[in-house]
């Protein structure tokens, strides 16, 4: 029997700053591939920052997302309301060992990559992002130091043990619907290794961005994961975290970036204009959609049923 079960898409800012054109094209996206689909749209409200993420920000996002005539299906879950669901998997994946409490800060990676790419003679190994990989310099430490460096009031953050965590792991595989950065579609195979050991958590932070994404879209019940293509390497660590804590694999679908005029990513923190100053100019929610490439005389492109029965997204016009 067909599973019947209506696809369930989300859209989830971080209260931290005004959405731009790269947010409106994300949740414009999400929106009208839930509605074409006849699902349903979610808002999730990633606040687990809460020194950066503030109330005013919050009610800002919605006052923009209502503006470009997004609704949404069920009350927004805010991430700072839910730390209890990030603990029970954080103490899941410690109880199974999969965990140490790294001390070593940013510079001192660096300083440490540094020194051995020097001994070795070869450069040391940088994550997708470009960020140097952990040296693993604490995961053999003695317990008794661990403990007595936590009570010190050493800052640390938990590490997944990647080596252990893939031990004996079949291959991942995860569907593509959006396009990889090289812009093929299709099914792919999850590399989480090319992270090293990824932070899930801090001393001060009740979990990473992989962890509560991954949790969070796992207990909202969301099908279709449509966010920017800059996200696609992530998809590996949340593949792995879903397979080590038997949770089900959405589809994913890594849309287009929308790019500033010297071809960077546009961000909250280089400034980029906002939609709140877009609407203080004077321009629409059509006005939008023809910035972000869709055709304001249509819906923004819609997940389709594929040939293959997989999803495509239809062809925006530009």
């Amino acid at each position: 029997m067909q599973d019947e079960t209506p696809p369930v898409f989300r859209f989830a800012p971080s209260p931290n700053g005004e959405l731009h054109l790269g947010h409106a094209l994300s949740a414009l996206l999400n929106h009208a591939m839930a509605r074409r689909a006849g699902g349903r749209f979610l808002l999730r409200i990633e606040d687990i920052d809460r020194e950066r993420c503030t109330p005013a920000f919050e009610r800002q996002i919605i006052e923009d997302l209502h503006w470009l005539g997004i609704d949404w299906d069920e009350a927004p879950r805010r991430q700072s309301e839910h730390f209890d669901d990030y603990a029970a998997a954080l103490d899941a994946l410690g109880d199974a060992g999969l965990l140490y409490p790294a001390f070593l800060s940013r510079g001192e990676i660096r300083a440490e990559a540094s020194r051995r790419s020097e001994m070795s003679g070869r450069s040391w190994p940088a994550d997708p992002d470009g960020a140097p990989i952990y040296p693993g310099s604490d995961r053999e430490l003695p317990e008794e130091e661990r403990r007595a460096l936590i009570a010190t009031g050493a800052p640390f953050a938990w590490r997944l043990d990647m080596s252990a965590a893939t031990a004996g792991l079949p291959p991942l595989p995860f569907v593509e619907t959006g396009g990889s950065p090289d812009g093929r579609l299709g099914t792919f195979a999850a590399d989480p290794a090319a992270w090293g050991d990824v932070i899930l958590a801090r001393r001060d932070v009740p979990a990473s961005y992989h962890l509560a994404v991954t949790i969070d879209d796992a207990l909202q019940g969301v099908t279709h994961v449509v966010r920017g293509r800059d996200l696609f390497a992530s998809t590996s660590v949340h593949r792995l975290l879903q397979a080590l804590l038997g949770l089900p694999t959405p589809v994913y679908h890594h849309h287009r970036l929308v790019l500033a005029d010297d071809g960077r990513k546009l961000s909250k923190s280089a400034r980029d204009t906002s939609l709140r100053a877009l609407r203080q100019a004077g321009l629409t929610p059509a006005d939008i959609r023809r910035m972000v490439g869709l055709d304001a005389a249509e819906a923004p492109p819609a997940m389709m049923p594929g040939a293959a029965g997989e999803w495509t997204e239809a062809a925006a016009t530009d």
